[in-house]
């Protein structure tokens, strides 16, 4: 990442801690790790939550696919005007990921990737995010989170989970978490 970037997530981690939710930006090695969960050959766009500084927006693009494939919701502003200065042919909505149920529209994605930090918030939020993403999922789409946890962010009875990942070289370590609604 570029030092000016980082700079600009170090402000905003220290001017929002909860919403920011990391005290440094994902590292190449859980963008990779992340981005390697899903599969470009999927018919369908991608959905980020809360793409940051893009880290695994670039992940993405390097896996193969077209910022005109997906679509990022991000909150914050700084973070928005980088992701749309840095592809402008990304489908940017700048808004609270948290209300994704009534943001995606009619859209159904092949991949929902979420960089939101699903510990900082009440359970009852976390597992309501976890169903709207998996609503707006095409047939045998997944949802992939990464979280700082030992155990998965939400853990509801009626869905596939499955650890991914285990990264080392992020600060600090992190694990990624692939879920899918149950057959």
């Amino acid at each position: 990442m570029a030092g000016r970037e980082h700079l600009r997530f170090l402000g905003r981690a220290a001017a929002n801690p909860v919403l920011v939710g990391a005290v440094l930006p994902s590292s190449r090695a859980l963008a990779r790790a992340i981005a390697a969960q899903t599969d470009p050959a999927r018919e369908g766009p991608v959905l980020e939550l809360g793409p940051g500084t893009g880290a695994v927006t670039t992940a993405l693009i390097a896996r193969g696919y077209a910022p005109g494939r997906i679509t990022a919701i991000e909150r914050d502003e700084e973070f928005a005007d980088l992701i749309e200065a840095r592809w402008p042919h990304l489908h940017l909505i700048r808004a609270n990921a948290l209300a994704l149920s009534d943001l995606a529209g009619e859209t159904r994605f092949a991949h929902v990737v979420s960089g939101l930090p699903l510990l900082n918030l009440p359970a009852w939020m976390r597992e309501r995010l976890v169903f709207d993403a998996l609503s707006l999922l095409l047939p045998g789409g997944s949802l992939i989170q990464f979280s700082y946890g030992f155990h998965p962010p939400v853990e509801p009875p009626e869905v596939q989970i499955a650890r991914a990942a285990q990264v080392w070289l992020n600060l600090p370590p992190a694990r990624v978490w692939v879920y899918r609604a149950a057959d």
